[in-house]
């Protein structure tokens, strides 16, 4: 399977927080060739691949999300509507939306907002709330309660399409692209001799608070880590004060969170086999995975990379499918001339 194949039968597929197991048979079919692959207690997935020799036990876990934004219901109402509320999602970009309610079976809706012609001088100056958005069904309420509960979930629905430049757009490609840049990195790691055990990790619930890196750290305790994530670009709609560009590389992070020999290693890999990268600079905390594995049991030398991404936590995401690949080779050319020897050294400051 190729990475463009793989990202949107993931993208296209459905995750929500705490239901990460939706999407876990698709992760395990990409995965199974070239790892053990093992489910955690709570919806972390790990594929495994050990290292040719490995006497002093050295391991690197790479971690990228599966969750995605999403919303719930919390009423059903007359006339096949639904009352919910988010995560993670701009109420402004849900409006005209289709989504899917997971019900009893999943059904279609949209989002839809009263026509202008019909609106008050007040409510066109009014601001978008989640409170006012409603998802029409077209059931009736009788039927409606018959296949949804409060607390059900909705995602967002979206086709996956391939634009100019080897870009594409879908929903959730935060962070199914690092899933695909962790498939990269185990298919050129196939044929390499390779010291160090190599955990790739599809994280749970990192979109409410990291959970699958807290679990998975302590699980796996491994020697070194690399979380693999989106950032902001810095188009007209995007971060104008970051130089992230889409085909320009992924962005290796430089902050507190992040180990500086570890990094350095890695860059000098990059350059080695010159593969683009850029850097960016997070003086706190990333709001990413690499957060909380950093401080798991003892420390674990942690860093960041990230993929750039236009339109974050919207329906119409837009990622670049160089950068994915690049982010996967990176990491593979890092494990690859890394032995367990030098790993000693990368430990401290």
């Amino acid at each position: 399977m190729d990475e463009k194949e793989l990202l949107k039968n993931l993208c296209m597929a459905h995750a929500p927080s705490g239901r990460e197991h939706w999407i876990h048979p698709l992760i395990k079919d990409a995965f199974e060739p070239y790892c053990e692959v093992k489910e955690g207690k709570l919806n972390n997935l790990y594929a495994i691949k050990k290292g040719n020799k490995n006497e002093l036990k050295k391991s690197i876990m790479l971690m990228a999300h599966s969750d995605e934004v999403f919303l719930m219901i919390t009423e059903v109402m007359p006339n096949g509507f639904l009352k919910f509320i988010g995560n993670g999602i701009d109420p402004k970009t849900l409006v005209s939306q289709e989504v899917i309610i997971h019900g009893k079976k999943q059904i279609d809706g949209i989002i839809g907002i009263k026509p202008p012609h019909l609106m008050s001088d007040e409510e066109k100056e009014k601001s978008v709330t989640i409170e006012g958005l409603l998802i029409d069904t077209g059931y009736s309420k009788e039927k409606l309660q018959e296949i949804v509960n409060i607390g059900d979930y909705v995602t967002l629905k979206r086709d996956f399409y391939e634009l100019l430049n080897n870009n594409v757009t879908c929903k959730a490609t935060d962070d199914r692209a690092g899933i695909v840049a962790m498939y990269t990195c185990c298919k050129e790691l196939e044929k390499v001799s390779h010291d160090l055990d190599v955990y790739f990790v599809a994280s749970c619930q990192e979109e409410v608070g990291h959970r699958g890196a807290k679990m998975a750290s302590y699980d796996l305790n491994p020697t070194l880590a690399i979380a693999i994530d989106v950032t902001f670009d810095n188009g007209p709609m995007g971060d104008e004060d970051r130089e992230n560009k889409l085909g320009g590389g992924p962005v290796i992070c430089i902050g507190p969170n992040i180990h500086p020999k570890f990094r350095e290693r890695l860059m000098e890999v990059a350059d080695e086999y010159s593969i683009p990268y850029n850097v960016e600079v997070e003086p706190g905390n990333t709001g990413t995975d690499a957060w909380d594995i950093q401080v798991t049991r003892g420390g674990i030398p942690t860093l960041l990379i990230s993929i750039p991404i236009k339109y974050m936590h919207t329906s119409v995401e837009v990622i670049n499918m160089e950068d994915i690949k690049n982010t996967g080779r990176i990491i593979a050319k890092f494990i690859e001339k890394v032995s367990s020897e030098e790993v000693e050294g990368l430990l401290c400051f």
